[in-house]
């Protein structure tokens, strides 16, 4: 049976069953169309309040549970997200304008989250001490108890289930709060694929809401964890809440992430690298290249090549059409990169191709050299838009690497891949690619960003999410009581 082919889910939230949110519902509306295609529940704080309140009380027969149980729970769910992948693809392509080489990347790495995650419960969790006392002692992982999860829109599948999962393996409720935009791909969707992996009723819950409704989850006493993804001035808000609250809060946020490509590339091979990295989604990755740092003796060229490709490219709707690109998520997102275009070209930039758009279709869109004063050098820009920049020496463009508050991704073309590594150590990112773009993602890698980009990799790989959903218990162990002096 199809995961999201009945109509139980329609206009409901997720509590353990289908129930309707206090708030009434979201319509789910194709970007590419702007046709209604379903509804979904609007949770309230008060909904969150008290799913907060089942998660904990669910958490604890869950924690006690086998790790080969929980272990098989995460398997059986990865094998329905591949299972059903065609399906998903098409909600991806309807929901968010996603094309479908790049929804069978989400459903693949979505699947892969999830078997990687069933091999957390049975890692060590602990480890044995040096002590100088006669005891035994040790320090165990145990898990935090419940987490709440904010997923954004642009990459709703990979960046909801990289926390749900491994949060649920390590014995943890979760609380999920998707994007309204997205709430179908990035939350019903695992509401009905962990339900039938056999997850207990109140373990997992999917709220779709606001801003007040993840105020309420991150206040919630019994959620511990915020795993936070999404805007830079969103997960500042998020972070000074939990912080007034004593919780951590993983932030996994914006990016202005350059590709540096230098005087020894071959310049068609760079451009196509270039494109992909700047256009792949529209823009809309955290990753993606926003600015194209290219030495001066053929940035112009590189530039030239990069519009060249990028023309040619097909927009427009993913589920009904072969196209590269497909539509923005909604009117404000266009409104924001044109005006980030337009601003740009008035300081000084060269509008190459693009700049235009037909309803929410943005063509994509080269600017050539680009001051470092523009927008468009010194701005998220979260839209399929290339700016090039040239620079001179490497200790300029060490400088304009580096110039930016973000510090998610570089990547690094260059035939001397040494010098490449050399150039990594002086740039502040949390990954780094040297003969590649800025946009790679894999569920055995640890993932985060430093500077605006987050606090850090929180995400990906056993260490990571060990550190993310565990807390540290020391125990101590003897075989009769001491005797003290009083």
């Amino acid at each position: 049976m199809a995961l999201l082919d009945g109509t139980s889910w329609h206009g409901k939230i997720w509590t353990g069953g289908w129930t309707d949110g206090s708030g009434g519902v979201y319509d789910c509306v194709e970007p590419a169309t702007g046709e209604k295609v379903a509804q979904v529940g609007r949770a309230t704080p008060g909904d969150v309040t008290e799913a907060a309140a089942r998660a904990a009380a669910a958490q604890k027969d869950w924690a006690a549970r086998s790790f080969e149980e929980r272990a098989a729970v995460l398997r059986r769910a990865g094998d329905l997200l591949a299972q059903n992948a065609d399906e998903i693809k098409g909600w991806l392509a309807r929901e968010a304008g996603t094309v479908p080489p790049f929804g069978d990347f989400q459903v693949h790495t979505s699947a892969q989250e999830c078997y990687e995650a069933s091999a957390l419960p049975s890692h060590p969790y602990g480890e044995l001490l040096r002590t100088a006392a006669p005891r035994l002692s040790f320090t165990r992982r145990l898990p935090v108890g419940v987490v709440g999860v904010i997923a954004p829109f642009n990459v709703p599948t990979i960046l909801a289930i990289r926390a749900v999962a491994p949060a649920l393996a390590l014995g943890n409720a979760v609380v999920l709060k998707p994007d309204p935009r997205t709430a179908v791909v990035g939350g019903t969707l695992f509401a009905e694929v962990f339900a039938r992996a056999g997850v207990p009723e109140g373990v997992f819950q999917v709220m779709p809401g606001g801003a007040d409704v993840g105020e309420a989850l991150i206040v919630a006493p019994e959620v511990r964890v915020i795993a936070f993804t999404g805007s830079t001035k969103a997960g500042r808000a998020v972070g000074a809440i939990a912080g007034q609250h004593l919780k951590r809060a993983h932030l996994e946020l914006g990016g202005n992430s350059a590709l540096v490509v230098m005087p020894d590339v071959d310049v068609e091979k760079a451009a196509a690298v270039g494109a992909w990295g700047s256009f792949l989604n529209s823009g809309q990755i955290c990753m993606a290249t926003s600015r194209h740092l290219v030495h001066e003796s053929i940035a112009d060229a590189y530039a030239e090549s990069l519009a060249a490709r990028v023309e040619k490219l097909p927009v427009g709707d993913p589920f009904r059409e072969q196209v590269a690109l497909g539509p923005l998520i909604d009117a404000g997102q266009r409104d924001r990169v044109h005006e980030l275009v337009t601003s740009s070209v008035a300081a000084g930039a060269t509008l190459l191709t693009g700049g235009t758009y037909d309803e929410l279709f943005y063509r994509p869109t080269v600017l050539g050299r680009v001051p470092q004063q523009a927008p468009a050098f010194q701005q998220e820009i979260f839209g399929p838009v290339a700016p090039v920049t040239a620079f001179g020496s490497v200790d300029e463009v060490v400088a304009l690497a580096s110039g930016s508050e973000y510090g998610l991704s570089l990547g690094i073309l260059t035939k001397d891949v040494y010098a490449g590594l050399a150039f990594a150590q002086r740039v502040p990112a949390g990954l780094v690619h040297i003969n590649d773009q800025t946009v790679n993602d894999e569920a055995v890698a640890p993932f985060g960003g430093v500077g605006a980009s987050g606090n850090g990799s929180r995400a990906g790989g056993p260490a990571a999410n060990i550190e993310a959903f565990t807390e540290t218990q020391w125990v101590t162990l003897r075989g009769d009581l001491p005797v003290y002096p009083f």
